[in-house]
């Protein structure tokens, strides 16, 4: 269990703003932190990690990290944090990256071979891709089998297929180390897949906390539209099925036919109107 009852006065660009965060979140969740920019979610985890100050209470799993008295150094916090931009040592090969967290061979060869990033072991950081840099930055934050993993947007400058592809490797690596996970994003197709639990901050303040299916979706009611997206979910409820899009920022709920949803494949781009769910041959 995390508990956490933190209070920071912000200085933004709309002036001074209070994050205030009472949060409990409960060992093997998946929490996406969502809000819009610069509503407190990275200084959160800043806080988190001990790399800023706040005042309050931080306990995870009963261990005090941050009281009035008190704040455990960041060197000494059971966490892994995944940043934007890789934060990776230039000077340092894929495995020595890893093993200068700790030096457990049998479990960087490991992660590596989660991540299919043992061919490239031997290389250094610039000779890596974009995708292959955020895999060992992600390889080398868990290497400490943390009790907390933080990740700041860490696939946003990614293309849309690195992105759905490195998403999936994340959900296994938490599933496989039961790892208490907080993640950034903005986008709800991300957080729908990956998030058990989505809690949205608004200038500081939680303003919405539950499933992502609760928090994410928005009923388009009778309102005409058409667009194309990616299919995320097919859902049946009582006598019908209910497909999942992504569209932009935006999820949507579209019926479709028993036909339709036998036929349809999770990943797919689909096109959608109000006359017709039409699957298109292109696959994400």
């Amino acid at each position: 269990m995390i508990e956490i009852n933190i209070n920071k006065l912000l200085h933004g660009s709309n002036g001074e703003m209070n994050l205030d965060v009472n949060l409990k979140i409960n060992k093997g969740e998946f929490i996406a932190l969502s809000g819009f920019s610069g509503s407190g979610k990275t200084t959160l985890l800043r806080i988190l990690a001990g790399l800023e100050e706040a005042k309050g209470t931080l306990k995870i799993d009963n261990e005090l990290w941050l009281d009035d008295k008190f704040s455990l150094a960041p060197q000494k916090r059971d966490i892994g944090f995944v940043f934007q931009d890789y934060a990776l040592f230039p000077n340092f090969s894929v495995i020595d990256n890893l093993l200068y967290v700790k030096k457990d061979i049998d479990l960087a060869n490991k992660l590596l071979e989660m991540t299919e990033m043992t061919e490239l072991k031997n290389r250094y950081p610039n000779t890596l891709s974009g995708g292959q840099k955020q895999r060992i930055s992600l390889c080398r934050a868990l290497m400490n089998k943390p009790k907390l993993l933080l990740m700041d947007e860490p696939l946003s400058a990614l293309d849309p297929e690195m992105r759905t592809k490195l998403q999936n490797e994340i959900l296994t690596l938490h599933k496989e180390f039961n790892t208490t996970t907080i993640m950034v994003s903005h986008d709800p197709s991300e957080m729908y897949r990956l998030a058990s639990r989505v809690v949205v901050l608004n200038l500081g303040k939680i303003i919405n906390d539950g499933f992502p299916k609760d928090i994410l979706l928005k009923t388009k009611g009778s309102q005409k539209f058409s667009f194309e997206g990616e299919l995320l979910d097919i859902v049946k409820i009582d006598v019908i099925h209910v497909a999942i899009v992504s569209i932009g920022q935006q999820l949507v709920e579209v019926v479709v036919g028993n036909e339709e949803a036998a036929n349809l494949k999770i990943g797919q781009s689909v096109s959608v109107s109000t006359k017709a769910f039409t699957p298109m041959m292109q696959t994400l």
